[in-house]
Parts: C-alpha cells; sequence; structure tokens
C-alpha cells in the first residue's frame, strides 16, 4: 500500500446521493399496485362485477358491523379507496395502513375457515406492503 492510499478498512463507505435505481424501481411499481388495486378492488365493492364480496365476510365480523354484510362490504370498499389514494400521495403512511388492512382480511378469511389461498396470496401482499413502508421511509430519511 503507497503512504498516498488510504487502507480499505480505513476508506469510508461507499454511498451515493442518489438513490439505487433498483430500489426506485421497486419503489414505483409497488407504489403503482397498492394505489391501483385497492381502488379498483374498494369500487368493486360497490357493483360485485368480479365477485359476490359478502362471500368474503366471516359470519363473526358480519355480527360485529351494523347492517348487512353488503353494507359492510361498502365500508371496506370506501377504507379500500382512502388506502390506495393514501398510498399513492403519502407511501409513507399508506403503506403501513394497506398492510394493516391486508392483516384484518388474513385475520378475517382463516377465522372463516376457507379460501386458505387467497388469506396466503394476502400475506404475499402483507409483506410487499411491508417492503413498500420500508422504501418509502428510506426515501424521506
Amino acid at each position: 500500500m503507497t503512504a498516498t492510499q488510504p487502507s480499505p478498512s480505513a476508506a469510508a463507505p461507499a454511498t451515493t446521493a442518489a438513490p439505487d435505481r433498483g430500489a426506485h424501481e421497486a419503489f414505483l411499481l409497488l407504489r403503482t399496485v397498492f394505489t391501483v388495486a385497492p381502488v379498483v378492488f374498494g369500487l368493486d365493492k360497490f357493483t360485485n362485477l368480479m365477485t359476490d364480496w359478502t362471500q368474503y365476510l366471516a359470519p363473526w365480523i358480519d355480527d360485529l358491523v351494523p347492517g348487512t354484510a353488503q353494507q359492510a362490504m361498502y365500508a371496506v370498499g370506501v377504507v379500500e379507496v382512502i388506502a390506495g389514494l393514501l398510498v399513492a400521495v403519502r407511501p409513507r403512511w399508506g403503506a403501513p395502513v394497506v398492510a394493516l388492512w391486508l392483516a384484518g382480511i388474513i385475520v378475517n378469511l382463516v377465522t372463516l375457515g376457507e379460501y386458505w389461498d387467497v388469506a396466503l396470496r394476502d400475506f404475499g401482499l402483507l409483506g410487499a406492503a411491508v417492503a413498500l413502508w420500508r422504501l418509502a421511509a428510506g426515501r424521506h430519511a
């Protein structure tokens, strides 16, 4: 080692001012998905074009909320649209909201005792929402 070169252990870690391109692309992809999907699924709670959403509501939850199962789905739809819009404008706040919402859906499906495949899919989405949360937090650090 020459006198003008610092030893590798003494060198400062390499940092860049610009965010890693891959992390930025992952952030944009997750932000887009967690904006579009909740809004689309939330709006569909009012039309039931994709499915009859009431079939996914556990009876114990239906007993807790006032009104019919379909009215509960209207409330679910409103929450999902708001969560998606929150991800669009403030992903650092919206991503944990979506993650908690997905956790609630998983609990609902598991206690329903059916739709294990959907619960597993939503568990993967929950992980992706947490990843978006971490990426969004890193962008504001």
